[in-house]
């Protein structure tokens, strides 16, 4: 044989199929780019004038990893539509004198010339187009926008090595099933039925009872540690549930369909539902994968939004004042009232060279420790954290005594407390007990609910329930938490004063203030007590937050595009494989006079059967897990469940639009296959 007979042989195989074959080199070409796209954002220098680059660097390095590590998954599904049309082709060629080794060098020919028109359009597009997305990202992160453009041959390399890797895998995949195939089941390979799963109820059964159990841990699950833990099991839970349903839930939708004699028994039905039992487990198989896909890019987009849209709410929430103090001590002594007066006067003098006045104070002391959460109070013995804590039963919190003359000044109030009395403030948790106990034996009467304002900036950011007591003798509480012999984490017990206050001045005044405060004799004369402390600024931190929500966006809406990109190749393959396999019967039925018209109704009928319910399953899926998601947003302060209901709502019913468009293009290939010509 000449040297040209094997590349002209998978050029013709690719050309003659290119129904299939250019859907699929599309979707390699659009996996390239989008890899080459991620990896270069993570590492573009523009990075540099977005605040927080480090994380988000980090986050679009690891969204590149779960890129190719989805672009294997996936092109190994699709490479083996094209193998199960190709089975009958290769297998004629053996019938015909070619041997195994001849078909295997025509595949690597193939996959060759894939790879290599992959590589090339899809780096030569993401290196066209990265530009592009760099300045989407760049108005996303409020970073500056710069006007060179650049390439990144490491990027380049990488992405090449990833894929060409990929190619391999697929190649030596499909010469696997060459080599153990015989000539005549490959010829039979695209007309070989499938054998109903067996037991089907149980396979339902126990989708039933995964899913359920899945469901239930999504609803009940109130603590957003306990969530962020269970969250993946959920997942695993849910894929394997909806692979379990789709699959037998297609035996059982057929059979009844069968039975049901006024239904199967008309032109419309006959033939689609016949097709249906015919293929009912991959159709399963393809429908859940489907299911899944939409799920996620539900999930994905909608969370990110709710965060996008949201980050104003969730700094205010992490930052309830414009500026925040918070000196730590060991004990109370030195953090007496007089030495918080000297510290609040220092702050003073440099709000006065701005001429600034403070506005709504948070000027108060508190002591804090960790431990387990009871019934009837508290318990700082780590033992019981190490062993008791449960993800379904989360006991761990943090407890903060705070005076009760710190309280009165911060909230105007005039509250009296005997000294067996308490005020109680508690976030992520419910604590409804009249009593509380403290390490070292002290129980208190709860009188009443603390205000709301305290604390509520740490227990925004903390990602454990959170106690807040308000004490009539502080200084006895504190002693009381320092007797005791065990503590849980190097900040038990410690004793810090708060001091927080916005500021009616430009953000750039307000960050040059915070930069003076930051870099000031104030902290030096801190570390000269052997004390600590920390000075936050909203201003200062505002491009932090924007920079890391529109970053999770920016990725969100990315790996949205790829897993779209996924779904609508499915759901064609699907058709398309489909409509061959299906090409035979119709053919019968319009020589035994089923006309265009009638061909039409039938393969509505089959599509509208089943298409729709990835859809509307990945609807039920977030309805359910729209509580653990909520739970989870609460770690990045963000409390807007209204919003996360709207981002929710306009992602679905985007997503439903969307679908009915795939719907339309791909029932229309289906019908041109099965009836010989194009819809007019």
């Amino acid at each position: 044989m000449r040297a040209s007979f094997y590349p002209k042989m998978a050029w013709d195989g690719i050309r003659k199929n290119r129904r299939l074959y250019l859907p699929y080199l599309i979707t390699c070409m659009v996996m390239v780019m989008m890899h080459y796209i991620v990896s270069f954002l993570s590492t573009t220098s523009v990075l540099a004038s977005i605040p927080g680059s480090d994380s988000i660097g980090f986050t679009l390095e690891l969204g590149s990893w779960v890129m190719a590590f989805f672009s294997l998954l996936f092109l190994f599904y699709s490479n083996a539509f094209l193998m199960r049309r190709r089975k009958k082709e290769f297998g004629l060629y053996n019938i015909l004198g070619m041997g195994k080794w001849n078909i295997s060098k025509i595949l690597l020919w193939e996959t060759g010339m894939t790879a290599l028109l992959s590589l090339a359009v899809g780096l030569a597009a993401g290196v066209g187009l990265s530009k592009l997305f760099e300045l989407g990202m760049v108005n996303l992160m409020g970073g500056q926008v710069s006007t060179t453009f650049s390439v990144s041959p490491g990027d380049l390399l990488q992405t090449a090595l990833i894929f060409c890797v990929i190619f391999l895998l697929l190649l030596l995949n499909s010469l696997r099933q060459i080599s153990l195939s015989n000539p005549i089941a490959l010829l039979r390979s695209e007309s070989a039925g499938e054998k109903p799963p067996r037991a089907n109820w149980l396979l339902g059964i126990l989708g039933v009872l995964l899913l359920a159990a899945a469901y239930y841990l999504a609803v009940i699950i109130e603590d957003p540690l306990a969530a962020l833990m269970l969250f993946f099991v959920a997942v695993l839970l849910v894929i394997a549930a909806t692979y379990l349903l789709f699959i037998a839930g297609s035996v059982v939708l057929c059979r009844l369909l069968q039975k049901k004699k006024g239904y199967y028994y008309k032109a419309n039905h006959f033939v689609s539902t016949a097709s249906m039992v015919y293929r009912m487990k991959r159709n399963g198989a393809g429908l859940a994968s489907i299911c899944i896909l939409l799920t996620m890019v539900l999930v994905m987009l909608s969370s990110t939004a709710a965060l996008f849209f949201g980050e104003e709410d969730s700094l205010n929430t992490r930052y309830p004042r414009g500026f925040n103090v918070s000196v730590y001590a060991t004990d109370t002594a030195e953090l007496n009232p007089a030495q918080v007066e000297q510290l609040r006067d220092s702050i003073g003098q440099t709000l006065e060279a701005y001429d600034a006045q403070p506005e709504n104070l948070s000027d108060y002391r508190y002591a804090s420790t960790f431990g387990m959460l009871k019934d009837l109070g508290f318990d700082p013995d780590a033992t019981a954290l190490d062993q008791d804590y449960s993800p379904l039963a989360p006991e761990i919190a943090q407890l903060f005594l705070i005076p009760l003359e710190d309280y009165n000044r911060l909230t105007g109030e005039r509250q009296t407390l005997a000294q067996d009395e308490v005020l109680l403030r508690a976030y992520r948790t419910d604590y409804t007990a009249a009593t509380f106990s403290i390490p070292g034996g002290k129980t208190y009467q709860v009188k009443a609910t603390a205000s709301e304002s305290i604390g509520s900036g740490d227990a925004a950011m903390a990602v454990i329930p959170s106690v807040y007591l308000v004490v009539p003798d502080f200084e006895q509480a504190v002693a009381s938490l320092q007797t005791q012999a065990e503590f849980t984490g190097e900040q038990s017990g410690q004793v810090c004063w708060y001091y927080g206050f916005d500021l009616n001045l430009p953000a750039e005044t307000q960050i040059e203030i915070y930069r003076e405060l930051r870099d000031s004799d104030l902290l030096q004369e801190i570390e000269t007590r052997q004390l600590s402390c920390t000075i936050e600024s909203r201003e200062a931190n505002r491009g932090d937050f924007y920079g890391t929500f529109g970053g999770l966006f920016f990725l969100g809406i990315m790996l949205s595009i790829v897993f779209l990109t996924a779904a609508v190749l499915m759901i064609y393959y699907k058709q398309i494989t489909e409509g061959y396999e299906d090409q035979s019967r119709f053919e019968i039925m319009q020589k035994v006079g089923m006309t265009r018209r009638e061909i039409r109704r039938s393969i509505n009928s089959q599509i509208l059967t089943v298409f729709f319910a990835p859809l509307m399953m990945a609807g039920l899926h977030m309805c359910f897990a729209f509580p653990m998601i909520q739970k989870l947003l609460t770690l990045f302060n963000l409390w807007n469940t209204g919003l996360l209901a709207a981002t929710t709502a306009v992602c679905f019913v985007i997503f439903g639009l969307f679908y009915a468009l795939v719907y339309r293009i791909t029932s229309n290939a289906y019908f041109a296959i099965v009836s010989g010509v194009k819809d007019d």
